[in-house]
């Protein structure tokens, strides 16, 4: 159990002393993998950036996910949930273009541009506030590993076993403090797990630019 995400983010950054060395970059998923990073980003001096991935819905419920995209248009879909809801390979093209528009107009909206982080020949750290499904995770990976990464690591605070164990036989290392048993969803590992804000993003990273 953690206090909040800073909490979270002080145990990861101890976790990832291992890499101080390496060239660096840290990948924080917005909006609460900002927050996680934060300690982790200032006590290494690392090089930072966002990943910004979407889900992408079932035809008939857009809230279930089957899915998930990255800004170059990587992209991962749960095959079984694809048979299930039979869904067509025009309707994945439709959400894969559309949530990737979303993705660069978000990009905007954070960063101020749209291009990609500068991942190449680096050893990339991807952090978020903790993972349920992966899908994103899966996409962010997948996007990273094609633009060059040599090396890829996840930390996470908190995961269910099952979703753990997948990302370990694609990332080259895996940190999650939490594995718990019965696992029902992120936030209930947390004491404090308010939403964060866009505002609090951006003073995050106004902060590191510092």
């Amino acid at each position: 159990m953690f206090n909040n995400r800073k909490d979270a983010g002080k145990k990861l950054a101890l976790k990832l002393e291992k890499y101080k060395d390496d060239d660096v970059i840290v990948l924080a998923v917005p909006r609460g993998g900002i927050v996680i990073a934060l300690d982790t980003i200032k006590k290494y001096g690392f090089k930072w950036d966002l990943a910004i991935s979407r889900k992408i819905g079932a035809p008939s419920n857009k809230e279930m996910a089957i899915g998930a995209v990255s800004a170059d248009g990587s992209y991962f879909v749960n095959k079984e949930y694809v048979d299930i809801f039979d869904v067509s390979k025009n309707y994945i093209d439709g959400e894969i273009a559309q949530e990737t528009n979303e993705i660069k107009r978000r990009m905007k909206e954070y960063r101020g541009d749209d291009s990609l982080p500068d991942v190449k020949n680096k050893t990339v750290i991807i952090m978020d506030d903790g993972i349920a499904t992966g899908y994103t995770i899966l996409a962010t990976v997948k996007s990273v590993k094609k633009q060059g990464a040599v090396k890829t690591v996840l930390a996470v605070p908190v995961g269910p076993n099952e979703t753990i164990e997948e990302l370990q036989s694609i990332f080259d290392d895996v940190i999650c403090l939490e594995v718990p048993k019965g696992f029902i969803s992120v936030g209930m590992y947390y004491m404090n797990f308010d939403q964060v804000s866009d505002e609090e993003v951006f003073k995050i990273m106004k902060e590191l630019r510092s």
